[in-house]
């Protein structure tokens, strides 16, 4: 959807470069899992699905998809780790150019948010450390989880690398390493959860390291203006939470500066209650500023929100997650609205 004279007052509908990709709007179809990928394959319905979300040169972030058969957590989600899920990918990558749109592809690893039905042989689920997660699937608690061996790790790491090769086979423009919500990289990431006492365990720069080994190998492999980050040092998902989270994301933030990737694609503090007001005690702010690229905020965000980040510099692109989900023309309802707002405005000011 290119801007015309209506959507450039819209600061949502303002084209926008990031890297070397010309958006035509700053709004973003977040990755939402939906788990219609049977036997973890991509279907052919995937193919309208995106399609229908391109919106004629807009951003899209393809549904959390599993870099080996030991990131599974959820009922039939893709994967990338074999021949087969490449293949079952082309298409809908395909069908998602063929309509102008930019496709990023989220690399995942649940960790701990998994059960024994998931895992390869009833095995148990990997993690920091070896405490188990309370909420589960459906009302089921999450199967309790095994501290990965510190010489295990590369063995994940390389599964990150395999799968960001695979990606880019699959006609992907590029890769969101998810280091967010509570899974396998926000967990290593966690003070609250991550009670190592090794080189990937203590420190916040510990803490961090094992997602930083993850972005570097990636970069190798694919080359930095073709990889976000999603991060959610505010968050407290699957029980992930941060003692300290404006710390751990502006230590983020600064970290992925180093390795060049194009954009931290961050989810919104939520509000609490305090002294019977709502407030958010946080703000990304201060990540925004140590991050040098395109910034992408996430959260719940409607239109006048997201117009009001974008008019404010807060964020560069907004990120829309079951607003997409259930309008696939998501920008040009924006902008209809916009149009038929524009008399009233135009009336009220004479």
């Amino acid at each position: 959807m290119a801007a015309t004279a209506n959507s450039a007052t819209i600061p949502l509908l303002l084209p926008y470069k990031m890297g070397n990709f010309n958006l035509s709007h700053r709004v973003v179809l977040a990755p939402l899992t939906r788990s219609r990928s049977y036997n973890n394959i991509p279907q052919p319905h995937a193919i309208l699905y995106y399609s229908q979300r391109s919106s004629n040169g807009g951003f899209l972030i393809a549904e959390a998809t599993g870099v080996s058969n030991t990131a599974q957590g959820y009922p039939d989600t893709p994967g990338i780790w074999t021949k087969e899920q490449v293949e079952a990918w082309k298409p809908i990558v395909e069908g998602v150019h063929d309509e102008r749109g930019i496709f990023f592809c989220q690399l995942w690893h649940v960790g701990r948010a998994s059960s024994y039905a998931f895992q390869p042989n009833g095995q148990a689920p990997v993690s920091c450390t070896d405490k188990g997660v309370t909420p589960g699937l459906e009302g089921m608690d999450w199967s309790p989880p095994r501290r990965l061996r510190t010489d295990e790790i590369p063995g994940i790491v390389n599964d990150f690398r395999l799968a960001a090769r695979n990606t880019i086979e699959a006609g992907f423009d590029g890769v969101e390493i998810h280091g967010a919500n509570g899974y396998l990289l926000d967990q290593f990431m966690k003070d609250q959860v991550n009670d190592r006492t090794d080189e990937y365990g203590g420190s916040l720069e510990n803490r961090c390291r094992f997602p930083l080994e993850i972005v570097e190998v990636v970069v190798n492999e694919i080359e930095p203006d073709r990889i976000g980050m999603r991060l959610s040092p505010y968050a407290s998902y699957m029980e992930a939470s941060e003692s300290n989270p404006e710390e751990l994301g502006v230590y983020m933030a600064n970290a992925v500066n180093e390795f060049g990737i194009i954009y931290p694609h961050v989810i919104e503090p939520r509000m609490i209650k305090i002294n019977d007001k709502y407030e958010t005690p946080h703000s990304l702010l201060p990540m925004r500023k140590a991050f040098k690229g395109t910034f992408i905020a996430a959260g719940g965000y409607n239109r006048d929100d997201g117009n009001m980040a974008i008019a404010d510099n807060y964020s560069d692109l907004v990120a829309f997650g079951r607003l997409f989900l259930a309008n696939p023309d998501l920008p040009r309802r924006f902008e209809l609205f916009w149009s038929m707002m524009l008399p009233s405005r135009q009336h009220s000011k004479m």
